[in-house]
């Protein structure tokens, strides 16, 4: 995930995974849930849902709201926004409930083979992990919008718009043949992953990689050149593919919901934040499709490959994992060679962004005190870029540290293997041993073990500096590819005394007369 911070495009968060989905429990059911949606009075921000479950004889169910979205490692409290809960039968009898946690109902039911539970949900944050609803549009982030079963998570769930005017809907959900604006998932972690996007939209003329279709949809899209734009991002998408070599999507689609915070990822989708205006400059152009790579990469890296921890979901409480430097810092890097692969920025660019990501990194205090597993794990309490509450100048980000530890780990397998194999090997070793075929995430034993199998070599001293606040030594690494980083102060002047270091500029610049070795390295990884 990502969000727009100071008009600067910076990963945060974000987002979420592949679960590997057990049809266990729903085989011993045979109850169905159907959710209807409605927007009567968009102007007072709310939305009314139905939910009617048939078939599910208990004398007490119990109803939950996620209070975290999957990709937005934070804790939501969606539930707060709930209100005008009710209950009924059949005949349209109330049946009694009672709350019994912040996000959780109780049903007392008794053994009634329907019920249909009712309430309003207030949507008037304009953020990719909220809901938001006025007359012009409308977006469900669903993990704020559905109710859940507590035992009832591989509960498949069909769900009914009915939009405000002539809305139009955009959404990653499979739609039900003859039933229009109707949809459905074959269980909650689909329905979860798939945000819905309604209003007065657009959709750019869409393009097709190796027959699978691509879509933009959105609102407000901005005055800028729309062809061109959708040139670019097919360039950014094949880029993205040729890392993997495979889509494992039938369809995928681009949600624009205009200006506003943020990205986030999905299995066939993303939601962003997007004012087309930005790309009217080369820095802005830069860094949307920066932004939008970074978002659209997250299908592969986080999604499918991942680490065990995320996925399938506790929605209940937060769940760490130490490897969000992987699927979020890793997903810095390569979006960052998917514009060079894809032709999108010059290789002066391409350094730039590393080096402002080092810089970023080692100017920060907090890469004296905290590692980038504990940054990964923290997160849920440091906050997406660290530094928060009193724990400022003592945390740092992982999308800062990520990325560079990314560019060390390629250059060693590179240089090790004589440029035969790289990082991408790495990635495709996943998608296949843990994605494909286990279908499951990976551990941080496994993911290192994994580094090592393409590398054909230990890399203990590289995962020492993921796992300790060791200082790097950035040349050992970048020589491999014929480059350097030169290192200097801040002018005194500038330098900010109040903090335990001395900022520094980092420059990664070709070294003089590289060997063939070197050249073959720095071409290779360019895309050259």
């Amino acid at each position: 995930m990502q969000i727009l911070k100071n008009t600067s495009v910076v990963s945060i968060i974000l987002l979420s995974v592949l679960f590997v989905t057990s049809l266990n429990t729903f085989a011993q059911t045979k109850g169905t849930i159907s959710f209807t949606i409605s927007m009567n009075n968009p102007q007072a921000h709310y939305f009314h849902v139905v939910m009617n479950c048939s078939g599910i004889t208990k004398d007490t169910l119990t109803f939950k709201m996620p209070v975290w979205m999957p990709g937005y490692y934070q804790i939501m409290n969606y539930a707060n926004n709930v209100e005008n809960f009710h209950v009924s039968n059949t005949a349209g009898k109330e049946i009694k409930w009672e709350r019994v946690s912040s996000n959780a109902w109780n049903v007392f039911s008794n053994k009634t083979t329907s019920a249909t539970v009712s309430y309003d949900v207030k949507a008037t944050v304009q953020f990719v992990a909220a809901n938001y609803l006025d007359e012009q549009r409308g977006y469900i982030s669903p993990c704020g919008i559905f109710l859940y079963l507590n035992d009832g998570i591989d509960y498949p769930a069909t769900v009914a718009i009915k939009p405000y005017a002539n809305w139009r809907i955009a959404t990653g959900l499979d739609s039900v043949a003859g039933k229009l604006y109707t949809y459905t998932a074959s269980n909650f972690n689909v329905l979860y992953d798939c945000p819905i996007l309604m209003g007065n939209l657009e959709e750019l003329p869409s393009f097709t990689v190796n027959g699978v279709k691509h879509k933009f949809i959105g609102y407000k899209l901005g005055d800028f050149n729309r062809e061109k734009f959708m040139n670019d991002l097919k360039k950014v998408v094949e880029s993205g593919i040729n890392i993997i070599g495979d889509i494992p999507y039938k369809q995928y689609t681009f949600l624009a919901i205009g200006p506003g915070r943020g990205g986030i990822e999905h299995l066939n989708s993303c939601t962003i934040s997007f004012d087309g205006k930005e790309l009217n400059t080369t820095s802005g152009k830069q860094r949307m499709l920066s932004f939008i790579a970074h978002e659209y990469f997250h299908h592969y890296n986080v999604k499918r490959i991942r680490p065990f921890e995320l996925g399938p979901f506790d929605y209940d409480k937060e769940n760490r994992t130490n490897l969000l430097w992987v699927s979020e810092g890793f997903t810095v890097y390569y979006e960052y060679l998917m514009l060079k692969r894809a032709g999108l920025i010059s290789t002066e660019d391409l350094l730039h962004s590393f080096q402002s990501s080092i810089e970023a990194y080692e100017n920060n205090p907090g890469h004296l005190h905290q590692s980038l597993t504990q940054a990964s794990y923290e997160t849920w309490s440091d906050g997406p870029f660290g530094n928060s509450g009193n724990k400022v100048n003592r945390t740092i980000s992982y999308y800062d540290k990520g990325p560079a530890i990314g560019l060390l780990i390629d250059f060693t397998i590179r240089h090790a293997t004589n440029n035969s194999k790289s990082l991408d090997d790495v990635m495709r070793l996943l998608y296949k041993e843990y994605y494909q075929q286990k279908q499951r995430g990976f551990s941080d034993a496994e993911f290192q073990q994994a580094c090592e199998t393409i590398a054909d070599t230990s890399l203990t001293d590289i995962f020492e500096y993921v796992n300790t606040t060791k200082e790097i030594d950035y040349n050992k690494y970048l020589t491999y590819a014929g480059l350097t980083i030169n290192i200097t102060p801040i002018n005194t002047s500038t330098a900010n005394t109040a903090t335990e270091i001395t900022k520094r500029n980092f420059q990664i610049m070709p070294i003089n007369k590289p060997d063939e070795l070197q050249q073959k390295i720095l071409k290779s990884w360019l895309g050259e």
